[in-house]
């Protein structure tokens, strides 16, 4: 009797520890040793640069993953113009979960994109600016933890939520720093642009309650703040992802300053799609471009990888699941 009374009364005084009651949060099921290990498979092909061996060597063994997680795959092909006005082949993958039961509920979208940039632009040394971005963290941190969602949703015994897991392709494509010539409009998220366009062409499509995209979400000093175009479509999701953050622990993290608009996958969800979408990626307001020192250089690499932040946004994600 002293045991169960000690039991009963112990979460009692922590509770109530200083005086102030806590919330018991339960933690969503999520392996950060698993995310990780999905972002070093992906890093073994390589530069993951659209139409290279190593992005169609990746987009294969990510069809297969979504497939052994239980999902029904998609694969959309098309073409976008890139900087120049010329044709650039699109290669989306979308992975379908749910149920005959929840085909008519709307659907929660999860994306990030998988390919990499062909220049490292960022880079001081203009001849150091014609490498690949290897894409640890832009690139591979988003597609690791979305895999690692996909992996625990093909263990839960029921779906209640259908999902999508979209990996976005050519994202990375925007006019590079090196070019001095003529150049188009909106020449990044190539692929999210021709999948919020097919969207918004075929009134029949799946509805969605909402979207979240991943984008350098992996960095050991990684900081999320409020992103703008995220507050202007999407700030009631927004809101709602960041509360969780909060009450698992991840407030510092998950920041609640305002950043500027960012030109990611969710702004074209968002403005051509009509989908309220939310961008959850690193970006700090007290640098000079926003983005970490190793954005679009060569050591975008795996040192840029924590598992305790892999941790924090892949139980956020979870939890509004």
């Amino acid at each position: 009797m002293k045991k169960i009374l000690y039991l009963i009364l112990c979460p009692l005084v922590l509770l109530t520890a200083c005086g102030k009651k806590q919330a018991v949060v339960s933690r969503p099921p999520f392996c950060s040793d698993s995310a990780y290990a999905y972002i070093e498979k992906q890093m073994s092909f390589g530069p993951r640069v659209p139409n290279s061996a190593a992005h169609m060597q990746c987009a294969v063994w990510l069809i297969d993953q979504l497939r052994a997680c239980g999902a029904e795959v998609e694969l959309q092909k098309g073409f976008m113009p890139d900087y120049r006005g010329a044709n650039q082949q699109i290669y989306n993958i979308i992975g379908h979960f749910g149920t005959p039961e929840t085909a008519t509920r709307p659907r929660i979208l999860l994306g990030a994109h998988y390919d990499t940039r062909p220049w490292c632009d960022e880079e001081a040394d203009y001849n150091d600016r014609f490498y690949n971005v290897p894409g640890a963290n832009d690139g591979a941190s988003g597609v690791g933890v979305l895999l690692e969602v996909a992996r625990q949703i093909g263990l839960k015994e029921k779906l209640s939520t259908p999902v999508d897991i979209i990996f976005f392709d050519c994202e990375d494509m925007g006019t590079p720093g090196v070019y001095t010539g003529p150049e188009r409009e909106d020449t990044w998220c190539l692929g999210s642009q021709l999948w919020a366009t097919n969207y918004s062409r075929q009134p029949s499509a799946a509805s969605y309650r909402f979207g979240i995209v991943l984008d350098m979400v992996g960095a050991p000093d990684a900081f999320f703040p409020l992103e703008m175009y995220s507050t202007t479509y999407a700030q009631n999701y927004q809101q709602q992802i960041w509360r969780s953050a909060e009450q698992l622990g991840y407030g510092a993290m998950f920041s609640s300053q305002q950043s500027y608009p960012i030109t990611d996958d969710h702004y074209y969800i968002n403005y051509i799609a009509g989908i309220p979408c939310v961008d959850v990626i690193h970006y700090d307001i007290r640098n000079a471009t926003g983005f970490p020192h190793w954005w679009h250089t060569r050591k975008d690499d795996m040192s840029n990888i924590s598992r305790s932040t892999l941790q924090a946004v892949g139980e956020v994600v979870m939890s509004q699941l």
